[in-house]
C-alpha cells in the first residue's frame, strides 16, 4: 500500500500519468511507441534473415524499417509523452497519420522492389507520394513543436 502511494506520489511529482489513465492526447504518444516497437521487430527479423540466409538484397528495406519505423516513431512518441502540449493538437493527429499512412506505403513499396516483384519504374505514381506524406507529417510535426514550445 505504502509503496504503492510513494510510486504515485513520484509519477505525479514527475508529472507523468500511468498509461492508463492518460487522456486521448497522450495516446499519439503511446501509438507512435508501440507501432514503433513493432517496427523494430520486422527490422530485426529481416536482418536475421539476411545474416542467416547470406542475402543481404534487403538491406535498404532493413535499413528504411529501422528509421522510419522505429527510430522515428520512437523520438515522436518520446517528445510527444515529454511536452503534453504537443499532444492533443489537430497537428499531432495529421502527424501521426501522413506519417503512418506515408511510410507504410513507402515500406510495402520498398519491399517489392527489393524482393524482385516490381521495377523502380512502377514504383513511380505510388513512392513519391508516400515520401511526401512523410515529409509533410514531419513537417507538421516541427510546426507543432515550434508552436507549442
Amino acid at each position: 500500500m505504502i509503496k504503492n502511494q510513494i510510486g504515485r506520489s513520484i509519477v505525479r511529482l514527475r508529472g507523468i500519468r500511468p498509461w492508463h489513465s492518460m487522456g486521448n492526447e497522450m495516446q499519439i504518444s503511446r501509438s507512435f511507441l508501440v507501432i514503433g516497437s513493432l517496427y523494430l521487430l520486422l527490422g530485426i527479423l529481416i536482418g536475421m534473415y539476411m545474416g542467416g540466409s547470406g542475402d543481404h538484397s534487403l538491406a535498404p528495406l532493413h535499413a528504411h524499417i529501422n528509421l522510419l519505423g522505429f527510430a522515428l516513431m520512437t523520438v515522436f512518441g518520446i517528445i510527444y509523452r515529454i511536452i503534453p502540449a504537443m499532444a492533443g493538437t489537430t497537428l499531432a493527429k495529421a502527424h501521426f497519420w501522413l506519417h503512418q499512412i506515408g511510410a507504410l506505403i513507402l515500406l510495402v513499396m520498398l519491399w517489392l522492389l527489393f524482393s524482385g516483384k516490381i521495377t523502380e519504374a512502377a514504383m513511380a505514381p505510388l513512392a513519391p507520394i508516400a515520401e511526401l506524406m512523410v515529409l509533410l507529417g514531419t513537417g507538421t510535426f516541427a510546426f507543432n513543436l515550434w508552436k507549442s514550445t
